[in-house]
């Protein structure tokens, strides 16, 4: 958005080329909408198209239909596509150099050493904190929530079952995530409290556990084999960037952390974006406070909603009242699916 505005901005990014991250790769139909705008056609790049959504849990599984067409597309895959697009539209792309530090909202330090200096800072470091510009530890909680991504190799009987399907599995402080991606493999998300993490002896213990307590999810993982484990700690479910100051402005998740069970958190980082260009070409660097306060208000809704569901999905009471309620009321799950879209 900056580039065709003709402003040439600098993109830094630390990785030299492909890499996967953990993130679940649901794209929801704002996301898809988002990127039309953008001129990025995600299923040109073999994205899957994702009609249903399956809630399983240890005693029953419910499925329903989502509102609209999503899709699964590996991040590996995304994001060199928008950085092509980046450069296409005029960016300057910079890869393989670490920001190291901020100072204010207008100069960073790379791990070269070289201090770049500019009118205004785009801040889109995931869940990463960039030393000068770290959230505050307090919101982080007294359970922090550590974050695990694997892929399954393609597989038969693993492309049936998820075929068209985003599955989610269930369980006491956390939840597992299943799609297919584009390369024909399925990414496998979990999210889990420490506490959980700490008393398993780790992701490797978690997933034994689990597959006692999962048989679905159990059969999902011994149809395929998998790959290593990428991991994130201290995701900072809930949090929302109040304010800021000129020149700094925050996207994706520095702007708003959404519980990933939502499957929002790509369209974030992708609305936010484009919300954040268009305040700097209108107002320049003085447009950041105004972005980010309409963005901190407009993701309440969203943030609420999905926050009470994850923390009923993570508790067994509470998860076997509200799988049982939607096994009697199946419209209630595409519609919970709706309402935690900050587009809708």
């Amino acid at each position: 958005m900056l580039g065709r505005a003709g402003l040439a901005p600098e993109f830094i990014e630390r990785t030299n080329g492909p890499r996967d991250v953990v993130c679940g790769g649901f794209l929801g139909w704002d996301a898809l909408a988002v990127l039309d705008r953008l001129g990025v056609d995600p299923w040109g790049l073999g994205a899957r198209p994702i009609e249903r959504l399956r809630l399983v849990s240890a005693e029953r599984t419910v499925e329903g239909r989502l509102p609209h067409c999503a899709a699964g597309l590996s991040r590996r895959t995304f994001d060199e596509a928008l950085i092509e697009a980046a450069a296409g539209a005029g960016a300057v792309v910079r890869r393989g150099i670490a920001v190291r530090a901020a100072e204010g909202s207008r100069r960073v330090r790379l791990d070269s050493g070289e201090e770049v200096e500019a009118d205004a800072l785009f801040l889109a470091t995931r869940k990463h904190e960039l030393r000068g510009l770290a959230r505050p530890r307090e919101v982080i909680g007294a359970d922090p929530v550590v974050g695990f991504r694997t892929a399954l190799a393609p597989a038969p009987a693993l492309r049936e079952a998820l075929d068209g399907v985003i599955e989610l599995h269930l369980f006491d402080g956390g939840y597992a995530g299943l799609l297919l991606q584009d390369d024909g493999s399925a990414n496998l998300c979990v999210s889990v409290a420490r506490e959980r993490l700490n008393g398993a002896r780790g992701i490797e213990g978690l997933v034994t556990q689990l597959s006692d307590e999962l048989p679905i999810l159990a059969r999902r993982l011994n149809d395929s084999a998998r790959s290593g484990w990428e991991a994130i700690a201290g995701i900072l479910y809930g949090w929302r960037a109040r304010g800021t100051e000129p020149g700094l402005f925050r996207l994706g998740d520095q702007v708003a952390v959404i519980a990933s069970l939502a499957g929002d958190g790509i369209a974030i980082a992708l609305s936010s974006g484009v919300e954040a260009a268009a305040a700097f070409v209108r107002d320049g660097p003085e447009g950041a406070q105004a972005y980010q306060t309409s963005f901190f208000r407009r993701a309440a809704r969203a943030l609420a909603i999905s926050s009470a569901l994850r923390s009923g999905a993570e508790n067994g009471k509470a998860r076997r009242s509200m799988m049982r309620l939607l096994s009697l009321v199946p419209f209630l799950a595409p519609l919970a699916a709706r309402v935690t879209r900050l587009g809708d």
